[in-house]
């Protein structure tokens, strides 16, 4: 402390300041600046990967970062001098993303790998942040690089531990219903820190560069007794088309971050307060005619379901999530007159059939959407659940079962638009019987509870194999059939609306706007737990 004495008129009384003080915290912060350490800093670097406080200075807006719990770690002290300060292994703060308030935690894989230890904890912690996103009610974002839980740790407390995680961990479950959260996989991640990958909105890792496990391969070595690489147990090509695990892929941590901030721009920033508008940058009104021709005449052949949703989208606003899993379906963010909504397809490219994996994806996007109150639409030429061996292997009935409980349980408004094929009970998943639904359908559809061709086999099997010819017969009964399939038959009992397709966009432009008093009445918490 420097003292400072003041003998003029009415200064006395000596005063003092806190200049030592002051410099005590700035030799603490550039300790902490120098996060594990040059040797650490370029390992990090020479794996292809950023350093925390880089990725940090990537997503946020330039100078908004305020850490917080900054000066947190292992202190040496000669005396009651600090002569090295090891920080914890994370940097947490507050900044902004296109002038919004969010929380980054991100794990430094500099300090002990990402590890936490445990040395930490207990009476006078400041809060941790996950909590404070939550009482902020801010988005929250995971810049994950962390191996999880050590077996060092045993050692500096002196003994091991009963698990008991979910004391800390049970914030990021309310986040899920409150905030929006993202997690991004920017290294090799395993234990706690893996699964909170997955306790996200959307998640994303970088192609080569990130791993995702439970126990990497000394645990699998050592439990099962084998081989195995990091990537083989858990990279990219494991994650983001086999497993689900992961949303989407990145080629380097700058685009992963960028889709970070993507992802974030079409949602509010807690569940009490509307999704975003941007600037209308397209004519609603727009009619495009591709649309006429989109829907091959010929139903053999496929086309590419992207193509209806850029037609009637706004330009460019399309966010694809998970392009790489569950292909049969189509999922993301777009903008429709600058509002935020979720789209889901079918893609024939892919089969169209909507199989356990395509369901996950559809459920989650219900779900998003449900939680941050965006409209939903669906382009649905559904063929109907994946039927085969491998499908009943994975459980279709129980995929459909609850596709169906999704569906019914939702509340956001939803619009339907059938440009194809809509049958048996996947067919149904594109229908919601309570709310504010809306349903159009393009001249190209058909449905029924199944297919003329399978289902005039099965329901006339008799009449057709006691049939002189019986080929004849099975053609024959499927040409009457055919002939009442027509979609305006069933306009005409049951008042289906049959738009032409070049009206498709203006008329979702329009039920969008209808929307936004519905969508205010139910901003909050939705009644129904988010289940990752």
């Amino acid at each position: 402390m420097t003292e400072r004495v003041d003998n003029g008129p009415g200064g006395a009384a000596s005063s003092r300041d806190w200049s030592d003080g002051v410099a005590e915290l700035e030799k603490r912060r550039e300790f902490v600046r120098q996060m594990g350490g040059a040797e650490g800093v370029a390992r990090q670097h020479s794996q292809g990967k950023l350093t925390v406080r880089e990725r940090v200075a990537l997503l946020a807006d330039p100078g908004s970062f305020r850490e917080f719990m900054g000066l947190m770690g292992h202190g040496v002290y000669e005396g009651a001098e600090l002569v090295r300060l090891t920080p914890k292994a994370s940097v947490d703060g507050f900044c902004r993303i296109d002038g919004r308030k969010v929380v980054i935690s991100g794990g430094d894989f500099t300090v002990r790998g990402g590890s936490g230890g445990g040395a930490h904890g207990g009476l006078g912690m400041e809060l941790a942040s996950n909590r404070r996103a939550l009482e902020w009610r801010v988005p929250y974002i995971r810049l994950l690089d962390a191996a999880g839980g050590s077996v060092r740790s045993f050692e500096e407390m002196g003994r091991t531990y009963l698990p008991d995680g979910n004391s800390f961990t049970a914030p990021d479950v309310q986040l899920l219903r409150a905030v929006p959260v993202v997690s991004a996989v920017l290294g090799s991640v395993a234990g706690l820190p893996a699964v909170n990958a997955c306790m996200a909105h959307f998640n994303v890792m970088v192609k080569g560069t990130s791993q995702l496990f439970p126990g990497g391969p000394p645990v699998v070595k050592a439990a099962l007794g084998y081989d195995v690489t990091k990537e083989e147990l858990g990279g990219w090509e494991m994650h983001t088309s086999q497993s689900g695990v992961i949303d989407n892929l990145a080629d380097s941590e700058q685009e992963a971050l960028g889709m970070v901030r993507r992802f974030l721009s079409y949602l509010p920033s807690n569940v009490w307060e509307m999704a975003p508008r941007t600037e209308p940058c397209d004519d609603p009104g727009r009619r495009e005619e591709r649309l006429l021709g989109i829907i091959p005449t010929d139903r053999r052949r496929a086309y590419d379901g992207h193509k209806i949703i850029e037609d009637v989208a706004d330009r460019d606003s399309f966010f694809e999530i998970a392009p790489a899993y569950g292909r049969a379906r189509i999922t993301g963010l777009a903008r429709l007159n600058g509002y935020p909504v979720g789209v889901m397809a079918n893609n024939p490219m892919f089969g169209a059939s909507t199989d356990v994996a395509a369901g996950e994806k559809v459920m989650r996007l219900m779900q998003l959407c449900d939680t941050f109150h965006l409209p939903i639409v669906s382009f649905a030429n559904e063929p109907g659940f994946m039927v085969g061996l491998d499908s009943e292997r994975k459980g279709i009935e129980r995929a459909g079962a609850r596709m169906v409980i999704a569906t019914c349980d939702s509340q956001m408004p939803w619009a339907t638009i059938v440009v194809g094929q809509l049958y048996g009970v996947a067919g149904q998943c594109h229908h919601r019987p309570t709310g504010m639904f809306q349903r159009y359908a393009w001249p190209s559809a058909s449905w029924g509870s199944m297919h003329i061709q399978g289902g005039a086999a099965a329901a006339y099997r008799r009449e057709i194999e006691a049939a002189p010819d019986p080929e004849h017969r099975r053609a024959e009964i499927e040409a009457r059939l055919e002939a009442i399939a027509s979609p305006f038959r069933t306009a005409e009992a049951t008042g289906q609306d049959i738009i032409d397709p070049r009206d498709t966009r203006p008329l979702l432009c329009e039920f969008v706007e209808e929307a936004q008093p519905v969508l205010r009445s139910q901003l909050g918490q939705t009644c129904v737990p988010y289940k990752p």
